[in-house]
C-alpha cells in the first residue's frame, strides 16, 4: 500500500464526508493506493456513525473507535500500529490542512528519502495573541532543546518513512514532539515542507491556553526520557553524588573543627543542618536512580485505554 492517512477526530461529523472525498480524489488523480485511518476520541456526536457511512461508499476508509476522549497521541498511536502503508501522513479532520500536500509530502519520503516531514504552515488564520505568539515562542525553545530546526513542531500536517511510527511510541500528550521523539529513536533525517493553514469551515477549536502548560511540561519530559530513559542513573546518581559529596565534605570540616577547638558547637551552626539535609537529599536521589533502574528494565507500554469498535482493521 502506498498511503496510510491518519486523521485523529473529536466531534467532527460536518467536516468528514468532505474531506474524505477530497482525500478520495487526490488519491485517483495520483493513482495511489491507499487507506485512510478515521479514530474517534471519544466523540459525542455523530462522528462515528458517519465514519461507518463513509466505509459503507469506500472500502479505503477504516475506523478506530474510543470508549472515552484519550487525547490525541493515543489516538495517533493507536492508528500508528493498525496503518499499513509505506508512507504514513497525519493530518486533522477539520479541513484546516489541506489533502492536495499529500503527493509531495510522500514523495520527500520515497524520493528525497526523509524519515519525517513535518508541515509548516507559514501563513496562518488562528487568533495572534493566543496562538501564533505562544506557538512561536514554543518552538523557539523545542528547536533550542531538540536540535531539530522544525519552525512548527506541532503542525497536525506531517508524512512518515512506515519504519519510524512502528518504532515510537507516542504517550501522554507528546504529539507535539513527535520529531523529537523520532530523533531520540534514531530517525536523523527530519525536513519540513511549507503547507497551506486554510480556515476552519466546520465546528470549533478543541485546544486551550493549558496546551501550552501542557507543551512546556511534556519537552522537560520528552528530554529527560529521551535522554535517560534507560539509564536514569546517569541522572539521579550524579545528582546525588554532587549533594552526598557536598553534605559528607561540610560534615567533614565540621567534625575536624570540633576536634581543634573541643568548645566548637556544630549543632547550633545553620552549616550542620545544611550538610544534614545534603547527605540525605543525595542519598534519597540514589535511591531514585535504583528504582529508575528497575522500573525501566520491566516497564511495559504507558499506553493504556480502550477501544471500543474498529471496522475495516484486522
Amino acid at each position: 500500500m502506498d498511503i496510510s492517512v491518519v486523521i485523529p477526530l473529536l466531534n467532527e461529523e460536518e467536516s468528514l464526508p468532505e474531506l474524505t472525498e477530497w482525500i478520495a480524489r487526490v488519491m485517483r488523480d495520483h493513482n495511489f493506493s491507499y487507506e485512510v485511518i478515521y479514530v474517534d476520541d471519544g466523540s459525542t456526536d455523530d462522528s462515528w456513525n458517519v465514519i461507518q457511512q463513509l466505509r459503507a461508499k469506500n472500502e479505503n476508509i477504516k475506523g478506530i473507535r474510543f470508549q472515552r476522549n484519550y487525547g490525541k497521541s493515543a489516538a495517533l498511536n493507536e492508528a500508528f500500529r493498525a496503518a499499513q502503508g509505506n508512507v504514513v501522513i497525519t493530518m486533522d479532520a477539520d479541513l484546516q490542512d489541506s489533502p492536495d500536500e499529500i503527493p509531495e509530502l510522500r514523495r520527500l519520503i520515497v524520493e528525497d528519502k526523509y524519515d519525517l516531514v513535518s508541515g509548516w504552515k507559514k501563513v496562518r488564520y488562528d487568533n495572534t495573541l493566543t496562538k501564533n505568539i505562544p506557538s512561536r515562542f514554543f518552538n523557539a525553545v523545542t528547536r533550542r532543546i531538540s536540535k531539530i530546526k522544525l519552525h512548527d513542531f506541532n503542525c497536525g500536517l506531517k508524512s512518515y518513512n512506515k519504519k519510524v511510527v512502528k518504532s515510537i511510541e507516542v504517550y501522554g500528550e507528546m504529539h507535539r514532539y513527535i520529531p523529537v521523539i523520532a530523533k531520540w529513536a534514531g530517525f536523523r533525517k527530519i525536513g519540513e515542507k511549507v503547507v497551506e493553514h486554510r480556515k476552519r469551515k466546520y465546528g470549533v477549536t478543541k485546544f486551550g491556553w493549558d496546551r501550552f502548560i501542557n507543551g512546556f511540561l511534556d519537552l522537560m519530559s520528552i528530554t529527560f526520557v529521551g535522554k535517560f530513559s534507560k539509564k536514569p542513573m546517569h541522572f539521579f546518581g550524579l545528582l546525588g553524588t554532587i549533594f552526598f559529596l557536598v553534605g559528607f565534605l561540610t560534615s567533614l570540616i565540621l567534625i575536624v573543627s570540633k576536634i581543634i577547638n573541643p568548645e566548637y558547637a556544630i549543632t547550633n551552626r545553620p552549616t550542620f543542618y545544611i550538610a544534614l539535609t545534603a547527605i540525605i537529599i543525595g542519598v534519597q536521589l540514589f535511591l531514585s536512580g535504583f528504582l529508575s533502574e528497575l522500573i525501566s528494565r520491566n516497564s511495559v507500554s504507558r499506553n493504556s485505554y480502550l477501544v471500543e469498535d474498529r471496522i475495516g482493521l484486522g
